[in-house]
């Protein structure tokens, strides 16, 4: 056990927190990863244009939720947010389990249109408060060392999800999938409540509610320059994402039309995204960071985009986008999103829930429609995907170079301290430690 916990760096005192932390990323990508592919089928039922309008409708429903997510963090402890978040998600699965199970002569194109805008939403912020929680509960210092690991966790699950439904959508129907997401979930919000209760926030009293207004998450941003960076960085890395995610829908309906068919596709190329992913974390990501610093690896995405999408113009097809996908993806998650987290370690506690889910879920989503749209439009000029590298590869540069002012700006910030002890927040919306 002692050499295991020397491998990963993990002190002690941590290992039953970071287990459960563990744990926690793993059950909520699991259950999100089992749905995943049977979203992405029941979406394209009416066409690949009409997922454009599905992810507008998504931004809409996302800017919506967002004040009632601010209300229930301002109003109720961490622990009773958190379990009424993931229990909602699980209600809502658990009625559409009912309605494809009792009503299936009802179920159509529209139905699943519905499934896909839900699914979307509940997808980040069921990602977003995961990411919030380790924020607020390790350290600056802390979260160096143990945020790859956490992430590794997250990647298992969403290794062994897209796994159980390529091997049961066949078998059992996407009806029971929809109840093993549900049985993940809980088990979610069972780990979340004991990462709560086992690792307090620094400096706060043991879980008092944040206050605050339900809009204070908005105003935060648009006040806060470091905040303003955050959200123009995770709407370029949304706008790549949309440009490769159309790449497939496109290549994926050319090869067959029946639903529980693309749902096997779309399974078979997530498990090999993130098994790609996983071995990423295990050998290289925890050390990376240490190595090359917070705002390189912000920067390393970037630049590993701008040479995807410059191979997917050479070579137009599914081999090539399977490579660059994966590649994209699992330096994504097992690299920049850990990086990405720790920005947040350096901002106040409301910020870690509040702005943090107006950037995690709306900016990302305006980030999802702009990039459909701007697909759209590289399409109708006859380019293929060579039209989309036009514009995928400035955007990159653009992307890599916020990355190294903000990976700067979290340096500056948590300057001369090993964690943030009762931190005081500036003007500039960035807490910095006491001196």
């Amino acid at each position: 056990m002692d050499a295991l916990l020397r491998l990963l760096n993990i002190r002690r005192d941590e290992a039953l927190a970071v287990f459960y932390a563990t744990a926690f990323f793993f059950c909520v990508l699991a259950a999100l990863m089992l749905l995943r592919p049977a979203r992405d089928a029941l979406g394209m039922q009416r066409g690949i244009d009409s997922v454009r309008w599905l992810w507008v409708l998504t931004s809409v429903v996302t800017l919506a939720a967002n004040p009632l997510f601010a209300w229930l963090v301002g109003r109720y402890s961490r622990i009773r947010f958190l379990l009424a978040s993931y229990g909602f998600f699980a209600a809502g699965l658990l009625v559409f389990y009912l309605l494809l199970t009792l009503t299936p002569t009802a179920i159509g194109e529209r139905s699943g249109q519905v499934f896909y805008v839900w699914f979307s939403v509940f997808n980040f912020f069921a990602t977003m408060l995961v990411w919030a929680l380790m924020a607020d509960c390790f350290t600056l210092a802390d979260s160096r060392r143990l945020f790859p690991i956490m992430a590794a966790g997250g990647t298992l699950g969403a290794i062994v999800g897209p796994a159980m439904t390529a091997l049961l959508v066949e078998r059992l129907g996407t009806p029971a999938l929809m109840l093993i997401s549900i049985g993940f979930l809980l088990l979610a919000a069972l780990f979340a409540y004991l990462i709560a209760r086992r690792a307090p926030p620094i400096g706060t009293a043991v879980e008092q509610p944040i206050g605050g207004s339900s809009l204070e998450g908005i105003r935060a941003v648009l006040r806060s320059p470091f905040l303003l960076g955050i959200a123009g960085y995770v709407m370029i890395l949304s706008i790549m994402v949309t440009f490769l995610y159309f790449a497939r829908l496109n290549m994926v309906a050319a090869m067959g039309e029946e639903v529980d068919f693309r749902t096997a596709v779309f399974a078979r190329m997530d498990i090999a995204t993130q098994i790609a992913t996983l071995v990423l974390q295990l050998l290289i990501a925890g050390r990376l960071v240490e190595r090359i610093g917070v705002a390189w690896t912000l920067a390393l995405l970037p630049l590993t985009s701008a040479l995807g999408f410059v191979g997917l113009a050479m070579v137009s097809s599914l081999v090539m986008l399977v490579a660059v996908e994966s590649l994209f993806k699992s330096v994504q998650r097992a690299v920049q999103r850990p990086a990405r987290e720790m920005l947040f370690t350096v901002v106040s506690r409301e910020d870690k829930y509040k702005a943090k889910a107006v950037i995690d879920t709306f900016v990302y989503r305006l980030g999802d429609v702009a990039g459909a749209y701007t697909e759209g439009a590289l399409a109708k000029l006859g380019m293929g995907l060579a039209a989309v590298a036009s514009a995928a590869v400035p955007l990159a540069i653009v992307w890599a170079a916020l990355g190294l002012w903000l990976g700067r700006a979290r340096h500056l910030a948590g300057a001369g301290a090993s964690g943030l002890a009762s931190p005081a927040q500036t003007g500039d919306g960035i807490e910095r430690a006491p001196k």
